[in-house]
C-alpha cells in the first residue's frame, strides 16, 4: 500500500470519528436490506444537537430530557452539555429589510442549561414562558454515541395550544419540510440555529401547488454565530397556500432547522425534516384514533412521481379505498386527504413507486379529536433503524411506541432506561410481522421515578421503522405529539487498514 492510500485511510478514520458521516449509501427501499459489507464499526467521538426556541407563548411550559445509551468501546471520559444560544429579538422576527440578519452577541450565560451525568441515565430540565432560548449542545467521548435530546412544550391556550414536541437535531446543510403552510389560520415559523463560530448564510425556498413561490427576502439570510432565528413563513411570500414544501438550503456554514406549525383552531406542533428525497418512503406511527390524516408530498426534480399508497396495519399491508395511488408533479407540492385511514387500528403509510423511481419527500398532518377539541401533530418520512434508535422523555403513562416492518418480519429489543430520578432498566423483545405495524405499550423501568428513555435495537429480519407518541388530555383536548425514530448514527463504518482504497486515487 502506498503512502497516498495510507493518508486517505487516516483521513477517513478521523472524519468518521468526529462527524459520524464517513459512509454513503443509496436511498432506502422499504422492505429491502441495503446494508453494505461492514467495515469496522467505531463509536462516534463528538456530536452536536440544536434545540429550537420552544414557544412564543407566555403560558408555555417546556421540559428537556437528555439521554445517551451505553455504548461499548467508548472509554470513560467525555461530557454532554446544552447551553443557551444568543437570543434573537422576537420583535419583528421574519425576513424584513435586514433579510433576517441576526444580532451579534454573547450567550446569556456560560453556565450549561443541562449537563448529562452518566450514559444510561436521563437528565431533565425545564423552562417557562416566551423568553426560553434556543439551545446549542455538544457531546463527546462516551456521551456522544446515540446522544438524544427531546424538547416537549405544553401550551394551555391560544394559537398552537396543546402538546408540542421535537427531537433536537444535528446541524446540516439541507432540510425538506413538506406540510408547512401560509394559510390564514396558520402561523408557521422556520427556526434556524447556528452552533458555530462563524455566520451561516441560508436560502429558504417555498414550493406550492403550482411550483416555486417567488420570494427575494428568503435569499441570503444570515444567522449569526451561536444564535437562532425564527422566521415567519408568511413574511417570505404574499401567497396564502394551505400546503407548502419548505427547503432550507445552507450556502455557507451549517444550521439546525425545524418548522413550528401553529393553528388557530386545531392546535399545533413541530414539523421535523423529512428523510432525504427517496423513491420509497415510510411514515410510521399514525395514532389508531386519528380522525383526519393528510399526506403532503413533493418531488424536487422536474420528473413526475407516481406512488403506490399502502397502509401497514396490525394485520398486514392494505390499500386505502379510493387512494390506491398519488401523482406528484415535478417541483409542485401535492396534498391528499386520507380521512380516518387507520379506522381504529395502528398504522404506518408506505409509499413505493408504481413504475420508475423518482425521489420524493413527504409528511403527514394528523388530527385527533372532533369539533373544537382537536389537536394536530406531524409525521415526516423517516429512515429505518439500522443499529439503534432512542426516544427520550417517556413517562409511566401516555407513551406509545409504534414499530413497522414493511418488508420481512423483524425482531427488535426495546430497553427502558433507568429513570431520571431512580429506577432499574428493563428490556423486552418483540416480533414485528412482515407488512405490519404494531403499537406497543413500552416497558417501564422497575421502581421508576421521573422520566425515562426507550432504546430500540433490531436483532434480526428486515428493516424496522419507528415512532413514539406522547399523549396527554388537556381540558378535554386529546393533546399529542409524535417523534419518528431514525437510526441514532452512534457508530460509523471505518475502512480496515488492509482494504484496497486505490480507487480513491483516480
Amino acid at each position: 500500500m502506498n503512502r497516498t492510500t495510507l493518508s486517505l485511510i487516516a483521513g477517513a478514520t478521523a472524519l468518521a470519528a468526529v462527524t459520524g458521516f464517513a459512509a454513503l449509501s443509496a436511498p432506502d427501499t422499504p422492505g429491502s436490506d441495503t446494508t453494505a459489507k461492514a467495515a469496522a464499526q467505531l463509536p462516534v467521538e463528538r456530536t452536536s444537537l440544536l434545540c429550537p426556541a420552544p414557544s412564543m407563548s407566555d403560558i408555555a411550559e417546556t421540559s428537556y430530557s437528555s439521554f445517551t445509551p451505553v455504548t461499548k468501546g467508548t472509554g470513560s471520559g467525555g461530557k454532554a452539555e446544552l447551553q443557551a444560544a444568543a437570543q434573537e429579538s422576537r420583535e419583528g422576527s421574519g425576513a424584513g429589510g435586514d433579510k433576517g440578519k441576526g444580532k451579534s452577541g454573547e450567550r446569556k450565560t456560560d453556565k450549561p442549561v443541562l449537563t448529562s451525568k452518566e450514559p444510561g441515565k436521563p437528565v431533565t430540565g425545564d423552562s417557562s414562558g416566551a423568553e426560553s432560548p434556543a439551545l446549542v449542545g455538544t457531546a463527546d467521548g462516551r456521551f456522544a454515541p446515540g446522544w438524544t435530546v427531546q424538547e416537549t412544550t405544553e401550551v394551555a391556550a391560544g394559537t398552537g395550544r396543546g402538546l408540542q414536541g421535537v427531537n433536537c437535531t444535528a446541524p446540516d446543510t439541507s432540510f425538506w419540510f413538506p406540510g408547512a403552510s401560509t394559510a390564514a389560520d396558520r402561523t408557521d415559523y422556520v427556526h434556524l440555529t447556528n452552533p458555530d463560530d462563524s455566520a451561516a448564510v441560508v436560502d429558504i425556498e417555498l414550493y406550492g401547488k403550482d411550483g416555486t413561490l417567488q420570494s427575494t427576502v428568503g435569499e441570503g439570510i444570515t444567522v449569526q454565530p451561536h444564535s437562532s432565528e425564527p422566521l415567519l413563513l408568511s413574511t417570505l411570500t404574499d401567497e396564502q397556500q394551505t400546503d407548502l414544501t419548505v427547503h432550507v438550503n445552507v450556502r455557507s456554514g451549517r444550521v439546525g432547522a425545524a418548522v413550528q406549525a401553529l393553528d388557530d383552531k386545531v392546535g399545533g406542533d413541530w414539523l421535523a425534516a423529512s428523510a432525504d428525497p427517496s423513491g420509497s418512503l415510510v411514515l410510521p406511527g399514525i395514532p389508531k384514533d386519528a380522525t383526519s390524516v393528510r399526506l403532503v408530498a413533493f418531488t424536487p426534480g422536474d420528473a413526475d412521481a407516481d406512488l403506490k399508497l399502502r397502509l401497514a396495519s396490525p394485520s398486514g399491508l392494505i390499500t386505502p379505498a379510493g387512494h390506491e395511488t398519488v401523482h406528484v408533479k415535478g417541483g409542485m407540492t401535492t396534498a391528499v386527504d386520507l380521512g380516518d385511514v387507520t379506522r381504529g387500528e395502528a398504522g404506518s403509510l408506505v409509499l413505493t413507486p408504481t413504475d420508475r423511481s423518482v425521489p420524493v419527500v413527504a409528511a403527514l398532518r394528523v388530527v385527533r379529536g372532533k369539533g373544537d377539541k382537536q389537536e394536530t401533530a406531524f409525521i415526516p418520512a423517516t429512515r429505518p433503524v439500522r443499529t439503534r434508535a432512542t426516544s427520550a422523555d417517556n413517562s409511566a403513562k401516555g407513551s406509545t411506541l409504534s414499530l413497522t416492518a414493511p418488508g420481512r418480519t423483524a425482531t427488535v429489543e426495546v430497553t427502558a432506561s433507568a429513570g431520571s430520578e431512580g429506577g432499574t432498566p428493563v428490556s423486552k423483545t418483540y416480533t414485528i410481522k412482515a407488512g405490519t405495524t404494531q403499537d406497543i405499550e413500552p416497558p417501564v423501568p422497575s421502581g421508576l421515578k421521573g422520566t425515562y428513555a426507550l432504546t430500540v435495537e433490531p436483532k434480526s429480519g428486515g428493516p424496522v421503522y419507528g415512532a413514539r407518541t406522547l399523549a396527554a388530555t388537556q381540558g378535554g383536548v386529546p393533546a399529542f405529539t409524535v417523534q419518528t425514530l431514525p437510526d441514532d448514527r452512534g457508530t460509523v463504518a471505518v475502512p480496515e487498514a488492509d482494504e484496497d482504497l486505490s480507487v480513491l486515487q483516480k
